[in-house]
């Protein structure tokens, strides 16, 4: 296989495609952020820290304003304690929070349903939205004055079709659209510096299906998802609804995500949306191979396929330490990096050079890569998910001074070339 790397060719900026989602903390103990800072990680989105039904404690609405009927205005009737020590802690070790404005998912809404219905006032849920965004912003409420850009209009309303099912948003499409019209238009005009968005989507699976295979039948569910947001553009574009960003999610392959990411941008311009930002902010593929180094070459292929399509960033369902097997970048019991968080430092190679360069693969599939330079130099970032070793003919016009693999044998460094690059390995070149 031929990788060939033209340094000369100057093709944009590396995305920050390795963000992640709720990050590693303990009770109060936020001590290993600093793997989140050592890796360059760029997001964290704070959606599902507020704990099983909510929790009482972080992020959710409900936990900041315990009692809806209180005054929005008043910093009395918010509850901001260990929200402020997340958000700050997060703060501190270099990363953005990307604040989702909803609640926690309830995996047992079937059985009891608690914070997910609709506000019974969406102005006044946007009323408190602001004093939310005033605090972490403007310093409102003995707050901050931070950074933090994306406000998300809660998260999955598309659950089911089913609303009783729903274990995300347990009322209509129609009450989900209202919600958005109201909260959007009322916190852009608050803030109109801010990037106001939502929704996050499901996915849209059952696109996949009809692109690959014509007789390929997409579940109800499925197809709801493709309708909800079809609805939601055209609602949106009628009724004049701000929408900076359109967050999505996926849990497919990556050839499939790829086509998710098409499609959505393809929609939101045919709309009219064509200033609108796409984050796909929740992915992680093969969850059931946590902890093993192929789960981390598909990690590492993910984010550098996500560089070539119409996305303008990534975060990956996450980096919390539990046991979810959704948890894929530490282990519960030692508290030590999985090999999948090693994806993410080396894509942090490419984002902090910060300058795409030409890059062509001839011969072997399986096989994905990007080339950066900056300040530091230049740097190779590949990714071999096929079973079988790959042997390598890499040209770039530059001198390899080191190279990192990481693969079954850990991570692996050396000054050598290198010919082979291994099964489920990633490898990264740096050069002068």
């Amino acid at each position: 296989m031929k990788i060939n790397v033209d340094f000369t060719k100057e093709k944009g900026k590396i995305k920050p495609m390795h963000g992640v989602g709720q990050p590693p903390f303990s009770g109060l103990d936020f001590s290993m952020l600093h793997y989140l800072t050592e890796a360059g990680i760029p997001f964290s989105r704070l959606h599902d820290v507020g704990g099983w039904f909510g929790g009482a404690r972080f992020v959710d609405i409900p936990n900041l304003f315990p009692d809806f009927e209180a005054d929005p205005e008043d910093p009395a009737c918010y509850d901001f304690t260990f929200t402020d020590k997340l958000v700050t802690a997060l703060v501190n070790a270099g990363v953005e929070p990307f604040f989702r404005l909803g609640v926690t998912i309830e995996n047992y809404a079937e059985v009891k349903a608690y914070r997910i219905f609709p506000p019974s006032d969406p102005l006044r849920w946007a009323k408190i939205c602001e004093g939310v965004i005033r605090h972490y912003t403007e310093g409102w409420a003995d707050g901050f004055e931070y950074g933090i850009r994306y406000w998300e209009i809660w998260n999955e309303p598309d659950n089911s079709d089913d609303i009783m099912l729903n274990q995300m948003w347990r009322g209509s499409m129609e009450q989900y659209f209202e919600l958005y019209r109201v909260a959007s238009r009322y916190l852009k005009d608050r803030f109109p510096h801010l990037k106001i968005g939502g929704y996050a989507s499901c996915g849209f699976y059952a696109i996949a299906g009809i692109e690959t295979d014509p007789n390929a039948k997409a579940t109800a569910r499925e197809t709801y998802f493709v309708d909800f947001f079809e609805k939601f553009l055209k609602f949106a574009k009628e009724n004049g609804c701000p929408l900076d960003f359109f967050s999505w999610h996926s849990y497919a392959s990556i050839e499939h995500t790829a086509i998710f990411a098409e499609y959505a941008r393809k929609k939101l311009d045919e709309y009219g949306f064509t200033e609108t930002e796409t984050t796909c902010n929740e992915w992680n593929w093969r969850v059931d191979l946590r902890g093993t180094a192929r789960h981390a070459a598909l990690t590492a292929a993910m984010m550098l396929s996500f560089q070539r399509l119409p996305l303008e960033s990534a975060m990956f369902y996450d980096a919390r330490l539990g046991v979810s097997i959704y948890g894929s970048l530490f282990d519960p019991l030692t508290r030590k990096p999985f090999p999948a968080f090693h994806a993410f430092s080396a894509f942090n190679e490419l984002y902090k050079r910060g300058t795409e360069v030409g890059l062509t693969i001839d011969g072997e599939s399986g096989v994905y890569a990007a080339a950066a330079k900056g300040k530091e130099g230049g740097a190779v970032m590949m990714a071999n998910t096929n079973e079988t070793p790959v042997e390598l003919e890499i040209s770039c016009g530059l001198p390899v001074v080191s190279y990192r693999v990481i693969g079954e044998d850990g991570a692996v460094e050396g000054t050598a070339p290198q010919k082979t690059l291994p099964a489920n390995a990633i490898m990264i070149l740096f050069t002068k």
